[in-house]
């Protein structure tokens, strides 16, 4: 297995381009347009340079990987000699099935066909193919260069095969794979969303201000970053687009999204990428200041 396409090339596409060119994989980057790929592979250089500052690169080795990701905008021109595509698109449901129908059409018969998804059912994704066995869920973390863990997800019939070839490919890349079960929100997103969901609930109903939930968890269990905080980092859109496959996967009234992260969305206040959240966000300051809406 040496050719990886990674289909999207935003934070978390990028970051899977740039850790399989690192660890010698050829990589083929796809997105819709030219300027989605520039800036990726500009963002990926960035953040190699940061590796070449610390010492943990070579500038000959950050040559090296960049001359290993080739980008396309044209799907059939940038799978069509893949061995693993993993999809890392946004989190829509609608949109990865209509790629994986493609994805199954356009690629050797042998590829293996994951999706970083965070949330959404790897067997429902399978299901759209006529290779149900070699569709599996490779979810990484953010930021991905940096986060060891890979959840890997067998839908209902993926193949052991495939699954102990996608454990085996993630340790080459230096992550620690965990195998999981399909269900909603995996591990991962089960557990932190549902946190996450209870710490907004506690801002909504006054039982205390943003950082102050914040630096509870902090300081309280050892969380490197309140979970308002990861929320905004997360992307308020995305939180709120997994509590609901959570709440309609389970029909639990447990995982129902806040009212309040409801409203944010709906009014554009996404976190970090729309430079608000909780908190605010100012390009080239590291200082977190809180939402003028939630200070005292």
């Amino acid at each position: 297995m040496q050719n990886i396409t990674v289909i999207g090339s935003g934070t978390m596409g990028n970051g899977i381009a740039h850790v399989f060119a690192q660890q010698g994989f050829q990589v083929s980057l796809v997105d819709l347009k030219e300027d989605f790929l520039q800036k990726a592979v500009s963002t990926i250089s960035k953040n190699m340079d940061r590796q070449v500052a610390k010492g943990k690169l070579s500038e000959e080795d950050k040559t090296a990987a960049l001359s290993r990701i080739s980008t396309f905008t044209d799907l059939k021109s940038g799978v069509s000699s893949a061995d693993l595509v993993i999809e890392a698109a946004t989190e829509n449901l609608s949109i990865k099935l209509d790629l994986f129908r493609q994805l199954d059409e356009l690629t050797p018969k042998s590829a293996i066909l994951a999706t970083n998804t965070s949330s959404i059912s790897i067997t429902k994704i399978a299901a759209v193919t006529q290779r149900a066995g070699q569709v599996i869920g490779m979810h990484f973390m953010n930021p991905v260069p940096v986060m060891k863990l890979v959840e890997v997800i067998r839908g209902y019939a993926t193949s052991d095969e495939v699954t102990n070839d996608i454990m085996e490919l993630s340790k080459k890349l230096g992550k620690v794979p965990v195998e999981v079960n399909d269900y909603p929100g995996f591990v991962a997103n089960r557990i932190l969303m549902p946190m996450i969901n209870e710490a907004i609930y506690s801002l909504y109903e006054g039982v205390a201000g943003v950082e102050e939930i914040d630096t509870v968890m902090k300081l309280g269990m050892a969380h490197p970053m309140g979970p308002l905080q990861l929320a905004d980092f997360i992307g308020l859109d995305v939180c709120l687009s997994i509590l609901r496959v959570l709440h309609d996967g389970f029909g639990n009234p447990k995982y129902a999204p806040c009212p309040l992260l409801i409203n944010m969305v709906e009014a554009g206040y996404k976190g970090v990428k729309s430079g608000e959240g909780f908190y605010q966000y100012t390009a080239g300051s590291k200082n977190l200041v809180v939402a003028s809406r939630f200070s005292k």
